[in-house]
């Protein structure tokens, strides 16, 4: 008998070779109906595999993450079958699950290519075969066993993956007619897959690799019911009216310029309004939590990035280096704020009763991303994080970690963002030399994280090889309005850049000892946080944010010096609005107004001006009656949430 520990703490007692779905079973009818996949002590398998010691499960459904990939992978594994079906000879490459659906990379043969236009036809062959119920049923099976399969269906791209396995850890997966090189899980057959939809097709070179050839890349994405596939396709429409890119040109808060170069954003003036009231929001709060505000260049030294270890992980991704009238010197464009950070603390000597040391930075970096990665405000070369560094010794770490943590539930709750997990990012074990640093730091580094996220009650995941090179992290993954996932604010714990800049405190037995460094970025960029907040919000900002609360809309030019004397009393009470003096009928100044999202329209005409009144319209809900400006600015006073 085995021991199976469950999510719960209880353990159930079961006999060596039974499996995840008798388990289900044992549990409930409904349990065992919706699994998909089990997950035995941090792996997940297929439910049909059978236990063979003690064991921590986890029954997998649709509703979680760990269950959505296994079901697209297996529907990766459906496409296949019906390309075959409908394309004799394509040769198959890889296809993975992705964040919604998954794709699979295929070389259709000299001649032939699919379009969109071919999409319902595929679909339509996967539900087709779908409808069979065959059993994913996995095999071990011998590297030369496996070989002598692809040369028979003369597969190249199998065959490669082939050269780097090992003999003994090689499966297949067959269901239907239709056999594949994988590792797996899948679900247990195809009769969950009852809604099938092709998104986007696209070039692929092989591997990664421009000088290899050019696969076709075929995305889709399937569904347990008809209906989520016509609510997933919703949101979709959704997600493009709120895009930020859209209403980012819409409400004028940015534009991007050739001249000035791809990935360099320009910040027009409702957009500056914008982000220099979320400046003032941190500023405030890292005032009150003791971060001293520093600035530094928006260049360094080469030096100061080789030290720091920027340069060999980096440097052949950055800007080309900036070089002098001097020979041999050369400076870069800052691609961190932290190695700046660094020689500020090693400005005068430190006690440990001066720790910790916190500073903080709306600093400017640029990285060199690729042409084809830049997309809008999310992807940018050159972006300001609301960067902090705090300098501590060993044991205040965790207690800085923790009010770090309260610092970014801090912004998430005054920005609306709710739904919200906390990634604990670590090295990867099977892959230390994309890290530096030592075994011993790395251990204390992830245990302070692991700790300060349990004392806080964090709804936590764990990801391998997700670590910076320097420090295992606590990246927050938030759900926006339309449930995709997004990573906002990060906290790392970094041993290893003290010792690289040679950083000290004097202990109390006068011993010198090095401080230990977190970084923190609740806002992450404040690009990529203002292009995710104006698709979370559809650009209705919170009030408090939004650059103007209010525009008065005189109904003929004869009211405009009193839309000009209700603006002046408003901004003289700390609201924020402007008039429209337009030309234009009331129903277009309205109508305009809405589109630009302001929360407040304040239509005057004869009657408010002779009773010292406004006519109020609340965007999105409409007309809201006519009042007096001090019951007009109580109103809205009361709904401003205090955050700055």
């Amino acid at each position: 008998m085995l021991n199976i520990t469950l999510p719960d703490g209880s353990v159930r007692q079961v006999e060596s070779g039974s499996t995840g779905h008798a388990l289900a079973a044992s549990i409930s009818e409904g349990l065992a109906r919706n699994a998909l996949a089990v997950r035995v002590n941090g792996e997940v398998r297929d439910l049909y595999r059978p236990f063979t010691e003690d064991a921590t499960v986890e029954i997998l459904t649709w509703n979680d993450e760990a269950g959505k990939a296994t079901y697209w992978h297996s529907s990766a594994h459906l496409m296949a079958e019906a390309l075959e079906t409908l394309y004799p000879g394509v040769k198959l490459a890889i296809g993975p699950a992705v964040e919604n659906g998954f794709y699979y990379d295929v070389d259709l043969g000299e001649g032939r290519s699919i379009s969109s236009e071919d999409f319902p036809e595929i679909e339509k062959k996967m539900l087709e075969l779908a409808k069979n119920k065959s059993r994913y049923i996995r095999q071990e099976i011998s590297k030369a066993d496996a070989i002598a399969y692809f040369q028979e269906k003369q597969d190249p791209y199998k065959l490669e993956l082939l050269e780097n396995l090992e003999d003994g850890q090689i499966t297949f997966y067959t269901q239907g007619g239709f056999t594949d090189l994988c590792r797996g899980p899948h679900i247990p057959d195809t009769s969950t897959i009852k809604a099938a939809k092709l998104m986007n097709v696209a070039g692929a070179y092989w591997r990664g690799d421009e000088k290899n050839k050019q696969l076709t890349r075929l995305y889709g994405i399937t569904f347990p019911k008809a209906k989520d596939l016509t609510e997933y396709l919703e949101r979709l429409e959704e997600a493009k009216r709120r895009d930020h890119r859209k209403l980012g040109k819409e409400l004028k808060l940015f534009a991007f310029s050739e001249k000035v170069g791809a990935g360099l954003p320009l910040w027009l003036p409702k957009g500056t309004a914008l982000r220099e009231r979320l400046e003032q929001f941190m500023r405030k709060a890292q005032v009150k939590a003791g971060y001293q505000p520093v600035v530094t260049p928006h260049i360094g030294a080469k030096e100061l990035y080789v030290t720091s270890g920027h340069y060999e992980k980096y440097g052949a991704d950055s800007f080309q280096p900036i070089k002098t009238p001097n020979p041999g010197e050369e400076f870069f464009l800052k691609p961190m704020n932290c190695p700046h950070h660094c020689e500020i603390y090693k400005t005068e000597p430190r006690s440990y009763r001066d720790l910790p040391v916190r500073y903080a930075e709306f600093g400017t970096v640029y990285r060199y991303e690729q042409s084809g990665e830049l997309h809008g405000l999310t992807r940018v070369r050159g972006f300001t994080q609301d960067d902090a560094h705090i300098f501590c010794r060993p044991d205040q770490v965790k207690d800085e970690f923790k009010k770090v943590i309260d610092l970014v539930l801090y912004v998430f709750k005054n920005l609306g963002f709710e739904d919200y997990t906390a990634q604990i990012s670590l090295r990867d074990p099977e892959n230390k030399t994309k890290y530096i640093g030592s075994d011993e730091n790395w251990f204390l580094a992830e245990n302070a994280i692991k700790e300060a996220a349990e004392e806080k009650g964090l709804p936590t995941v764990t990801e391998l090889g997700e670590a910076a090179f320097y420090g295992p992290k606590l990246d927050f993954m938030v759900r926006d309005a339309l449930g995709r996932r997004w990573q906002l604010g990060t906290i790392q714990v970094d041993y290893n850049l003290p010792e690289r800049f040679d950083l000290e405190y004097v202990a109390s037995d006068n011993s010198r000892q090095r401080p230990v460094m977190l970084h923190r970025a609740p806002f992450g960029s404040l690009e990529r946080f203002v292009a995710v907040l104006i698709e979370h919000c559809a650009g209705n900002f919170p009030l408090w944010l939004t650059p103007e609360q209010f525009i008065v809309l005189p109904i003929s030019d004869k009211y405009i010096d009193y839309a000009n004397e209700v603006k002046a009393q408003l901004e003289q009470r700390e609201l924020r609005g402007t008039v429209d003096a337009r030309d234009e009928r009331i129903g277009r100044k309205i109508r305009d107004a809405e589109m630009g999202k302001i929360p407040y329209l304040l239509v005057v005409g004869e009657k408010e001006a002779q009773d010292n009144i406004i006519s109020v319209r609340k965007h999105g809900e409409g007309d809201l009656g006519s009042m007096p400006l001090d019951a007009f600015v109580k109103s809205v006073q009361s709904q401003i949430i205090e955050a700055y």
